[in-house]
Formats: C-alpha cells, sequence, structure tokens
C-alpha cells in the first residue's frame, strides 16, 4: 500500500483512511502502517475542541501514537491491541515520558469484568533500604539518585502488556509493533514538546548514547521538525516483535541494559540479567468504589489500580470526604472552581495523602489496615476525617486510624515525583482500557541503552525507585512501609480509571493522566467536572488545575482571580501558583458514540471514525 501522507487532524475531521484501511480489517496479516503527517503544534496551553466518534475511540499523548492505535483499530483489533502500539509508538516519540524502559498499569474491561494488570518495575534483588543513603548514612539529594545506576528498576512493560495481550488481543503481536518500526526507520519530526523537554534538560546530554542521538555536533537540541531517526530502537522492536518480553531478559540487548546499570560512571547499581529474567508481571484485583454524586442523586462506580498504586485509595478517600462537606453539593461559579470549593478540596486533599503517606506500599510487602485497603474507604472512618476540616486550613494533615489499632509504620517523608503518559481506548466491540505508563522523571535516569551494534539511537531506562522513600526509617528507627526493598515494587500514583453506570453497569468514561503524585488531583478533577458539574470530558480536562499533596495549595498559574487566591489565603491557605502540565485523556460513552477529551496543555489528541 502506498503511505499516505494526511495529517492526524485531517484524519480525524473527514475519516478518509477509514476507507482506505477496511480491507486491512479483513485480512490483519496484511496490515499495512500508513505514515501520518505530525502536526507541529506550538508548546503551551492550546484549547483543543474534543472529538466525536462513532464505533471507536483512542487517545494519547502524541498524534503520531494516538494514530498507530487508530490504525490497529481500523485493522480489526481491540482496545488492548491499540494500547500495545500506541505505547510503543510513545517509546520513540514521547520518550521523556515513557516506554519500554519503564513500567505501566493496565486496566481493562470486556463488557462483563474488570481486570488489572501490574507491571510495574521492581528493585533489584540485591537492592537494600539502605540504597540511596551515602556512606554517613544520609539520603542523597533526590536528582543525586536520580541521574544513576541505582534508580533503574526491572522494567515491566512489555512483559505485562505481553500478558494482557495473550488475554485480550485479537490481531498477532508483530503486527502490533509494526507502526514504531516503521516511525524508527523513516524517522518522525521532532515535536514542540520534546525540544522543550530537551532545552530544559541538564543530565541527559551526559549520556553518551543520548548525546549522539538528541543533541547535534555542538550538543544543542536538534530544532523542532528535525528527522529523529532511532534505526537502534528499530532493530530492538523487531526483536521484540519476534520474542516478546524475552527481547529485554537475555540476548545482547539485556546484557546492554544491565552493563549501562552496573557501570554507570557514578553511582551504579546492582541489576542482573537474572532481575531481568525473573521479572513477573501480576494480575490484581482492581480496587472499585461507589460514589454518589449528591447534586444529581445518580451513583456511579468506579474502578482503578490498588497498590503499589496509591491513586484510587486517595481518590475514593477525597471523593468519600467531600461528600461529607458542603462541597459535594457546589456548583462552578463563572466556569471555575470557588474559593469556597477549593478550600474543601485542599483539606480533603491534605488528609487523603497524609494516609497515603503512613499506609501505602507494596501489598506483597505492606499489609493494608486491618488487612483490608478498603478500611481506608470506612464510612465512619471518612465520616469521622471530614470532621477535621474547618473554617481554617489545617496546612498540613496528620494521618488516620482507620482500624483503631496503632500503625506499625512510620510516614514518608514528602518527595517529589515525576513523569508518566496515559492512554484511554474503547473499540468497536465496547472493550475498553485505561492504561498509565511511564519511566517517572523526564527522561527517567538519563540511561539510553543501545545494543553497541554500531546503530543509532537506543530507548530510555527509568528511574522510578526514586518513588521508593529515600529514607528507610523517621528519626525513631520506625520503618516506612514505602521503603526499598529487594524485589519491591515502589508506591505509584498513577491512577488509570474506568466509571461505570452504577445501575446499569454500563462503561461510562475511562480516563487518566500524567503528572507524578498530582496524577491524583488531576484525575479527581476530571472525575468531579463529569460527574457532579456535568461537563463532557474536554471540558473537564481543560478546567484549570488544583492540588494539594499535604502542603501548600497549589493552583495553576495564571487561570485563577487574585479573588479567589485572596480569599483562600484568608482562610490560612499557603497558595502557590505554579504550572501545573496534566495530561489528561478521557473517553466518554455517549448516546451516539464516544466523546474524548485531550489535555490542552500537551500534544494528544482523540481519533475515531466521524459520526
Amino acid at each position: 500500500m502506498k503511505f499516505l501522507k494526511l495529517s492526524c487532524i485531517q484524519r480525524i475531521a473527514v475519516g478518509v483512511f477509514a476507507f482506505c484501511l477496511s480491507a486491512c480489517a479483513l485480512q490483519p496479516k496484511n496490515f499495512n502502517y500508513a505514515t501520518p503527517d505530525q502536526p507541529n503544534d506550538p508548546v503551551g496551553y492550546q484549547e483543543k475542541p474534543g472529538w466525536a466518534t462513532q464505533g471507536f475511540a483512542v487517545a494519547a499523548a502524541n498524534p503520531l501514537a494516538t494514530d498507530a492505535g487508530y490504525q490497529i483499530l481500523l485493522a480489526g483489533g481491540s482496545a488492548l491491541d491499540a494500547a500495545i502500539a500506541v505505547q510503543m509508538v510513545l517509546t520513540l516519540v514521547e520518550p521523556q515520558s515513557s516506554g519500554i524502559g519503564g513500567g505501566a498499569f493496565v486496566m481493562h474491561h470486556d463488557g462483563k469484568k474488570v481486570e488489572a494488570y501490574d507491571g510495574r518495575e521492581t528493585a533489584p534483588l540485591a537492592a537494600t533500604e539502605k540504597l540511596f543513603l551515602d556512606t554517613q548514612g544520609t539520603p542523597l539529594s533526590f536528582m543525586d539518585g536520580v541521574v544513576s545506576g541505582l534508580s533503574v528498576g526491572v522494567p515491566g512493560t512489555l512483559t505485562v502488556l505481553e500478558m494482557a495481550h495473550k488475554e485480550h488481543g485479537k490481531l498477532p503481536w508483530a503486527t502490533l509493533i509494526q507502526p514504531v518500526i516503521h516511525l524508527a526507520e523513516e524517522g518522525f519530526k521532532l515535536s514542540p514538546r520534546l525540544h522543550s523537554a530537551l532545552l530544559a534538560e541538564n543530565d541527559l546530554i551526559k549520556d553518551p548514547v543520548a548525546a549522539s542521538y538528541f543533541y547535534d555536533a555542538q550538543g544543542k537540541p536538534y530544532p523542532i521538525g528535525h528527522i529523529l531517526k532511532n534505526p537502534e530502537l528499530a532493530a530492538v522492536m523487531r526483536d521484540i516483535a519476534k520474542r516478546g518480553s524475552q527481547a529485554l531478559k537475555d540476548g545482547p540487548v539485556a546484557e546492554a541494559l544491565v552493563k549501562k546499570v552496573r557501570q554507570h560512571p557514578t553511582r551504579p547499581g546492582s541489576m542482573t540479567l537474572q532481575d531481568l529474567g525473573n521479572y513477573k508481571a501480576k494480575k490484581r484485583e482492581p480496587l472499585c468504589f461507589d460514589h454518589a454524586v449528591q447534586t444529581t442523586g445518580k451513583i456511579y462506580q468506579l474502578c482503578g489500580f490498588p497498590p503499589p498504586s496509591s491513586g484510587t485509595l486517595v481518590i475514593g478517600q477525597m471523593l468519600g470526604i467531600l461528600n461529607n462537606t458542603p462541597a459535594g453539593k457546589m456548583q462552578l461559579e463563572q466556569g471555575l472552581p470557588s474559593a469556597a470549593w477549593l478550600h474543601f478540596y485542599t483539606e480533603a486533599a491534605r488528609l487523603a495523602f497524609a494516609d497515603r503517606g503512613q499506609f501505602v506500599g507494596d501489598p506483597d510487602f505492606v499489609q493494608a489496615p486491618g488487612g483490608d485497603w478498603r478500611t481506608l474507604w470506612n464510612a465512619n472512618y471518612l465520616k469521622q476525617r471530614s470532621s477535621l476540616i474547618g473554617a481554617q486550613s489545617m496546612k498540613v494533615a496528620q494521618p488516620g486510624n482507620p482500624v483503631g489499632t496503632k500503625s506499625a509504620f512510620a510516614p514518608m517523608p514528602a518527595q517529589e515525583e515525576y513523569g508518566t503518559s496515559h492512554i484511554s481506548v474503547i473499540d468497536k466491540q465496547g472493550n475498553a482500557v485505561a492504561m498509565s505508563t511511564t519511566i517517572e522523571a523526564v527522561f527517567g535516569s538519563r540511561n539510553m541503552v543501545n545494543s553497541g551494534q554500531g546503530r543509532h539511537g537506543g530507548f530510555l531506562l527509568n528511574n522510578e525507585l526514586t518513588d521508593f522513600s529515600y529514607a528507610p526509617a523517621d528519626a525513631k528507627g520506625m520503618p516506612i512501609a514505602n521503603r526499598v526493598e529487594g524485589g519491591k515494587r515502589p508506591r505509584s500514583s498513577m491512577s488509570p480509571t474506568l466509571v461505570f453506570e452504577k445501575d446499569t453497569g454500563q462503561l461510562k468514561m475511562t480516563g487518566g493522566s500524567p503528572g507524578g503524585a498530582v496524577i491524583i488531583n488531576y484525575t479527581t478533577k476530571l472525575l468531579i467536572g463529569t460527574l457532579q458539574w456535568g461537563l463532557n470530558t474536554q471540558q473537564a480536562i481543560s478546567l484549570p488545575n488544583f492540588s494539594s499533596l499535604n502542603g501548600p495549595t497549589i493552583l495553576e498559574e495564571k487561570r485563577y482571580p487574585e479573588s479567589t487566591i485572596k480569599a483562600l489565603q484568608s482562610k490560612g491557605h499557603d497558595v502557590r501558583e505554579t504550572p501545573l502540565p496534566s495530561g489528561l485523556q478521557a473517553i466518554e460513552v455517549t448516546p451516539t458514540g464516544f466523546f474524548g477529551g485531550a489535555d490542552p496543555r500537551r500534544e494528544g489528541v482523540v481519533m475515531g471514525p466521524k459520526p
């Protein structure tokens, strides 16, 4: 098939490519990926219209990645197939956020049941709780831990996608890898967002492989629109197409990965080929809870990821606490969250994040309070927590006691979190995916793997182990639940979420966001915006962001009036205005099909056949 040079936006608008690939739906083995043009939208907040589709929809953080999923769906692939194709292309075109060198959480709904697939990275078996301590036993600075071999967790993305594909894939695994192989070999236009990330980056250029790939001979990032080719990644992906996740568990690339970690020039890690070979993805029981919307009387069931993610637990706590306050019945004022509502919300966030720091860790290492994470959602407990909210901000909340017994753990100190990308898909059969995927910080650990075969490029390794607490215990020696231990998965904030109508069980929405710990606040904004405030997904995503991680009240800069800031300050809030670059992607079910939203703060788009 001839490659068609149509932009993603054109195809979203007119759907002409649906006809061109209709034959492929009948013959998926003959699938031919067609290269789209890549629009170069400027960096910064760019209003987006939202997209109505019929039949299916796919939302991702980069137009080339969305398009890969779109073509797979046109060819008869499942939602899970499309998510795999999207992830592989994101490895190439959004390398600063996610990729095969990282991990992922996958929520899947097949019309009958919800499943949770855990591909979170693990600490090497030789890692100890002293991983991020210096020779005097003092925690390293955060970035000293990040830019190292210490921070690299055993990757899980390929393994978890392979597991889910065996259960929910329709097209052959190798077919799903075609788009990224083609783009890596032929090249793609370096986007404004990737260029901006490179301009802001100081450590990536210190890695020789990354320096030769992202930077010119003068050590400057390649300009916007530069055709970036990655033949090394293409070769790795060809191996992945043949051997699946085994391609990163043995052979030359696996050996190069281990060498990169163990021979880091300043702080080498302990990862081994055995760590790679022994990695296993896990199916976990999803965490689901009922949420009654007080403004409408409707009840929804929200399903998300259990620990090692903290996202769904915190979201459930915040929504439950808010329903015990006047905030549960408040609407937007002049299209914005009011100061009164923001007071209640950020106080609820402080209380929930305090519990997060106290209790949440890898469930294979950390026991839930009372043996069940749902104790944190107990109605009486949430009512008691909400009673702590007064007229003035508490500034910093203390953890609660959901089961009436003293915790065996100390609260984790505040620590930076970054990164991630989100993918949402609904296919023709109604199968839905909400998948959050990450290498943690921007450009991960700044380690780029190349097999040494003389090819250009490679892929980046995560710094996921910095999601563990650098300090293993408090000043009194009481251990922190989220401390480093060999084989353990670090606590995450990723919050891929599926929403259902409680009375019918019908799917209503799939969504999620990147953004480090603030992922939880971004996703909650999406849920409140759509369920309580009656907005469509795009309107909810475009709302100004707001957050508290149990510290200052953080508002998206230049999006709130001075009167709101002053009103919060009068209630004792330490208000900080800052960029809050969420990357929300969401698709909602409508009477005529679907409506998808993509974050105006990033490059994402939604694609599907036009109604």
